[in-house]
């Protein structure tokens, strides 16, 4: 189990009830350097692994006996912060340290008796992470190690004023890590004043689409995109789709569409209530709903094994959240499609993307049919 790495027994024994018997690139390279102490940045494309690679190295650097918070991981979104809390729990569990949750959208006060109770290991997104700084509720002086996990996210114009307010409140000699499956040269740079001589790990470095992910670009009109659309889902086999599109009204409208038109489709975008959120992402994994519209609140962080297809039915407005998008299917080695419609009114948005991408794809008309009709 991970030969070569020195992972204490309780460690690698939680590592073997997730049944992982083999370290992916980013953990055999990454897991050393932090077991050691070391900053890290690292840079690996979705579905690399990413979380257990400062996940385990974060546990077994926490003391059991210490009752304050000694790691902190931030993360964008909530999904992502359940699902990195998930694999952290379990190996967590193995040395009696305890993880609390902290996102917004549901009631500050159970989060708040967690902290008071002793919680070691916090998971947050920044904003509320902050409201527990700012209510006292939170004490970061103890922070030992520091995870900044999508760091192009966290370190970007909407989230760079709250992470720099919460690293303010760490001790200056943490531990840093910061993992990203995109790492634009800003990002490093930002990077270089909150880490002290960081190692570098790039698994993929350059890497900007998925190599086992088929690309299929359509020129379209718009009025044809939601016949074009079904079409789509109509020829879909058993695996689960995500269609993206650009607004929370726009994602809730075409859900909504096809929900008349009879297929089994589910939301999700940022007006829904935690509670709406989860039980969407419940329908979805059970696959009692495998259509999901969803914003790019989707694209970061949303570990579904087996998606088979991906659909820009919009674009989005950056490279980086295009690979984010993508890297939604074909992980860990498994196949995936994605499917990207460009209407008129995108063609220099299009333009724009691939030159920040470095590549450009091959592109066909899609010819407005009758549903069910071959493109």
């Amino acid at each position: 189990m991970f030969p070569g790495i020195p992972l204490q027994a309780g460690t690698r024994a939680a590592i073997a009830r997730m049944n992982i018997t083999e370290p992916t690139p980013i953990q055999e390279k990454s897991i050393p350097h932090l077991l050691a102490g070391r900053d890290v940045i690292g840079q690996a494309r979705t579905g690399s692994g990413k979380t257990l690679a400062f996940a385990a190295p974060l546990v077994e650097r926490c003391d059991p006996s210490l009752r304050r918070v000694q790691a902190l991981v931030l993360v964008p979104t909530r999904e992502l912060a359940i699902q990195v809390a998930g694999v952290t729990e379990s190996l967590a569990a193995s040395r009696r340290l305890r993880t609390t949750l902290l996102y917004g959208g549901r009631s500050l006060l159970p989060e708040a008796k967690a902290l008071d109770s002793g919680a070691q290991i916090v998971i947050g997104t920044p904003g509320r992470t902050l409201d527990h700084l700012r209510r006292g509720t939170l004490d970061l002086r103890s922070v030992r190690f520091l995870v900044l996990d999508e760091a192009d996210e966290m370190l970007d114009k909407g989230f760079a004023h709250d992470v720099e307010a919460i690293l303010g409140e760490t001790p200056s000699e943490r531990q840093t890590a910061l993992l990203s499956a995109t790492m634009p040269e800003w990002v490093a740079k930002t990077a270089s004043r909150q880490l002290h001589n960081p190692v570098t790990v790039e698994v993929d470095a350059g890497m900007q689409a998925v190599p086992t992910v088929e690309h299929l670009v359509y020129s379209i009109e718009k009025s044809d995109k939601i016949g074009a659309l079904q079409t789509l889902l109509d020829q879909r086999d058993d695996a689960p789709v995500l269609v993206f599109g650009k607004t929370k009204h726009g994602v809730k409208k075409l859900a909504k569409q096809l929900d008349a038109l009879g297929y089994p489709v589910g939301a999700l975008q940022g007006n829904l209530s935690q509670n709406a959120r989860e039980r969407v992402m419940v329908d979805f994994r059970s696959g009692a709903a495998p259509i999901l519209v969803a914003t790019n609140v989707a694209a970061r962080g949303l570990d579904i094994e087996g998606i088979g297809q991906v659909i820009n039915y919009d674009l989005p407005d950056s490279e980086q959240l295009f690979t984010h998008r993508i890297g939604r299917t074909g992980r860990m080695g498994r196949t995936g499609e994605a499917v990207t419609f460009i209407t008129p009114e995108e063609e220099r948005k299009w333009s724009e993307l691939q030159r920040g991408l470095g590549r450009r794809f091959t592109r066909k008309p899609w010819r407005a049919a009758r549903r069910g009709a071959a493109a």
